[in-house]
C-alpha cells in the first residue's frame, strides 16, 4: 500500500493561533477579570472567533457563526466547544474590554521582535529609526466622532484614530493607540517611550515643542517638517557644498525655535532648518531636526523613510475587511480593530519565518493562509512549495482515501 500523505495533525489555523503564548492570555484574563460571569464564551474564545473573522473576512456576526459551524469538526483543534450564539458574541464585544486585546497585541510583538532595546546609538540609522503617524478608519455612525466636513444631513460619520509607533526595521507597529478621530495628534507624543540614540521621523501634525525639548534632553533625535505658523529666528548660515545643492538642499541653518512672547511657559531651544527641492514632486519641503551632525541630504532622506508607514496602513486596510463591524458601540469597534492588528502581526510573524528558505509578500501570504485556514498541513512546509505540497497532500492512487468516495462517484 502507496504511503499516506493525509497531515494528521493540525489545522493552519490552529498552527497560528500556537504563535499567541497562552499563559499571557490567561494573565490578561486575571487582570482584567475579563471572564467574571462567563459560563462558557470565555476570553481565549473570543480571541479565536474574532481571528476567524479578521483572517476570513467576515462582515457581519452570521458570517462568522456559520462559517465556524461549517468548520464545526475542527473547533476540537482550535480549543473550542461549540459556537457561540451572535447574541453572545455580540455581548462579549460590548461588555468585555478591549484592554485585553490591546496588551495582548504588545505582550505578542515583544515575545518575537524583543520590545525596545536600552540604547541603539551604535547601530544603522535604520535600526534606529522610529516612524510616528496616523491613520482614520471611516465608521459607519458618529459612535465615534471624527474631523472633517459635515455631510449632507448636517451630521459627520464617526472615526477611529490609529496613532502608530513603527519601528522601521521591523515594519511593524510597535506601539498602537485608538481614540475618536477627533483627538488631536500631539497628545499621543507624551506616550511614546523610545531609547536613547534613536531617530524619530512625524508629520508637521505632531509638532510639540515640549516634546521635542524632552527628546533633545534624552538623546534622541527628531526629524519633522517645519509649521507654516512656526515663529523662529536664523542663527547661523551654514555653507551648502556642490553635490547637496545637485542633491536638493538649498538652504542649512541653525536656528532659535520657538516664540520669545511665550518663552516663560515653552524655552527657546536651538534647532536646524534645511530647505530641501523634490525635484520629482517639484516640491520645496522645510525640514527641521535637532541633529546637527548628519549631512542635510541624509535629513532629508530620512524624512522620506516615512512614507514606510503609510505602505504599513495600506497592506492593513488591503489585506483585511475594515468597512464593516460587528457592533456598533466603541468597545466593539476597537476590539476588532486590535484583533486585525493581531493578525497582521501574525502573518508578520510566519512571513519573517517562511523567508528564510523562500520570499513572500504579505498580500499572497495573507491570500493563501485565508484559502488554507483549515486545511489539515504543516504550515512552514505547505509554504516551501504550496502547488507540490497539495499535490501531494492526498494521492490518488491510496486506496484508503479512495474509500471515502461512493463507487458510483469515482468514475464522475
Amino acid at each position: 500500500m502507496p504511503k499516506v500523505t493525509f497531515f494528521t495533525g493540525q489545522p493552519i489555523f490552529n498552527q497560528i493561533l500556537s504563535l499567541i503564548p497562552s499563559a499571557a492570555v490567561s494573565g490578561l484574563v486575571r487582570k482584567y477579570s475579563a471572564d467574571r460571569y462567563c459560563k462558557k464564551f470565555k476570553s481565549f474564545d473570543h480571541v479565536v472567533t474574532m481571528l476567524y473573522c479578521c483572517f476570513h473576512q467576515c462582515s457581519s456576526l452570521r458570517e462568522v457563526i456559520t462559517g465556524m459551524q461549517a468548520s464545526s469538526a475542527r473547533l476540537a483543534h482550535l480549543g473550542l466547544k461549540f459556537t457561540p450564539r451572535r447574541s453572545t458574541r455580540a455581548d462579549a464585544n460590548e461588555r468585555r474590554t478591549a484592554d485585553l486585546f490591546q496588551d495582548l497585541y504588545h505582550l505578542i510583538y515583544k515575545r518575537f521582535y524583543s520590545g525596545l532595546p536600552d540604547s541603539v546609538s551604535r547601530k544603522k540609522i535604520v535600526d534606529k529609526l522610529y516612524i510616528i503617524d496616523s491613520t482614520i478608519i471611516s465608521l459607519f455612525s458618529t459612535v465615534m466622532q471624527s474631523t472633517g466636513c459635515l455631510g449632507l444631513n448636517g451630521k459627520k460619520k464617526g472615526g477611529v484614530k490609529a496613532n502608530v509607533l513603527v519601528r522601521a526595521a521591523h515594519n511593524l507597529p510597535c506601539f498602537v493607540r485608538l481614540s475618536e478621530g477627533k483627538r488631536s495628534d500631539k497628545k499621543f507624543l507624551p506616550e511614546v517611550s523610545v531609547p536613547r540614540g534613536s531617530i524619530v521621523v512625524m508629520d508637521k501634525g505632531y509638532n510639540s515643542y515640549e516634546q521635542f525639548l524632552r527628546w533633545t534632553l534624552a538623546g534622541i533625535t527628531w526629524v519633522t517638517r517645519m509649521n507654516n505658523a512656526a515663529v523662529y529666528s536664523v542663527v547661523v548660515t551654514r555653507r551648502i557644498s556642490e553635490k547637496q545643492a545637485q542633491y536638493g538642499v538649498q538652504a542649512d541653518n541653525e536656528i532659535q525655535l520657538g516664540n520669545p512672547r511665550t518663552v516663560s511657559k515653552i524655552p527657546l531651544q536651538k534647532a536646524r532648518l534645511i530647505i530641501f527641492y523634490d525635484a520629482a514632486s517639484r516640491k520645496e519641503f522645510q525640514f527641521i531636526t535637532n541633529n546637527f551632525t548628519y549631512a542635510a541630504s541624509t535629513i532629508a532622506d530620512i524624512y522620506k523613510k516615512r512614507w514606510q508607514i503609510e505602505m504599513i496602513f495600506k497592506r492593513v486596510k488591503q489585506n483585511f475587511q475594515l468597512h464593516y463591524f460587528l457592533g456598533d458601540n466603541e468597545n466593539a469597534i476597537q476590539i476588532q480593530l486590535w484583533c486585525t492588528l493581531i493578525a497582521d502581526l501574525l502573518i508578520k510573524v510566519i512571513k519573517d519565518k517562511a523567508n528564510k528558505k523562500r520570499s513572500w509578500s504579505m498580500a499572497n501570504l495573507t491570500g493563501l493562509v485565508r484559502l488554507h485556514l483549515g486545511t489539515y498541513i504543516d504550515l512552514f512546509k505547505f509554504l516551501e512549495a504550496p502547488e507540490k505540497a497539495l499535490i501531494n497532500y492526498i494521492d490518488p492512487t491510496d486506496k484508503m482515501q479512495l474509500q471515502m468516495f461512493p463507487v458510483e462517484t469515482r468514475g464522475a
